[in-house]
């Protein structure tokens, strides 16, 4: 068994562990309010822009994401929140250490004694929630139950739904696609951005990912038979249809948002299995981007 598929499979156990912990009130975390920006890279990005969407419905305060190499470093925050699994992404680092005195920073990781503390005004660390594999599943899913948990959201349910998600069937004849679409809106257009990166890194697959509303406005025109549209959450009205008519098989949220993003991890290895692929380390990837 991989450490991808282990991984994946422990999500419900990391849930009811990040509500524990969203319990304890970490310190660091943003406070209604305060004007705060959150960066990442990669799924950390994809993260942040769930998060920040979350934030500002939940009406806590204006909130930013940023892919960490295009933080406005003079522009003040209350806070910036800062996310890396591994604490030694460059970019993070980076822009850390250019914030200086101008912003509060707040840091979360999965290891212990990463540089990022060194940066930081706080640390936050999942270790619980830590990877083996290059591929990120447990970590940012676990850390977006930790926040959801924070914004005051009852999150009680979301482990069982999680488990549900590691049950409930794939899509049927997944080699008979050759394209991969995913669609979100407000924070779940982060967990579509999310979805279509682990299809790209662990299978190697043709996959994007849109606003629901923007998929009209030209992407739909690769849609066909050959295609499959995965969306997260509520569709735009009239979209489905649309979306259908093309031919291609359309996959709609039957559990939460999050928990359909586990589905979509579970996708992601039976196209990288079928295909023979080695679902821990993806071919040109590593677990951390270290720039000399």
């Amino acid at each position: 068994m991989s450490h991808a598929s282990e991984e994946i499979a422990s999500q419900p156990a990391c849930w009811r562990t990040a509500i524990e912990v969203a319990a304890s009130r970490p310190a660091g975390l943003p406070q209604p309010g305060e004007r705060v920006a959150v960066i990442g890279c990669g799924t950390s990005w994809f993260v942040a822009q769930a998060y920040a969407a979350l934030r500002e419905n939940a009406g806590q305060g204006e909130t930013d994401a940023f892919a960490a190499s295009e933080f406005p470093v003079t522009r003040r925050y209350d806070r910036v929140v800062a996310i890396s699994r591994s604490g030694t992404t460059t970019e993070i680092l980076r822009a850390l250490s250019q914030i200086g005195r101008v912003s509060k920073t707040t840091a979360i990781t999965a290891v212990t004694g990463s540089p990022l503390r060194d940066l930081a005004d706080d640390v936050i660390t999942l270790e619980f929630a830590d990877e083996q594999s290059v591929v990120q599943t447990r970590f940012p899913t676990t850390l977006l139950t930790l926040l959801r948990a924070h914004l005051g959201e009852d999150v009680s349910a979301l482990p069982a739904h999680a488990e549900r998600a590691l049950t409930v069937p794939l899509p049927e004849d997944t080699d008979g696609f050759r394209q991969f679409t995913f669609l979100g809106s407000g924070w779940t257009l982060g967990l579509a951005n999310e979805a279509a990166l682990k299809v790209r890194e662990a299978a190697q697959a043709w996959a994007e990912s849109y606003s629901g509303m923007e998929y009209r406005h030209g992407p739909i025109a690769i849609a066909d038979i050959a295609s499959l549209v995965w969306v997260f959450g509520d569709a735009p009205h009239g979209l489905l249809d649309e979306v259908r008519a093309t031919g291609a098989h359309v996959e709609v949220s039957l559990l939460d948002p999050l928990a359909e993003l586990v589905r979509a991890h579970r996708l992601a290895l039976d196209l990288a299995g079928r295909r023979g692929l080695d679902v821990d380390t993806p071919r040109n990837l590593t677990r951390s981007v270290i720039l000399t």
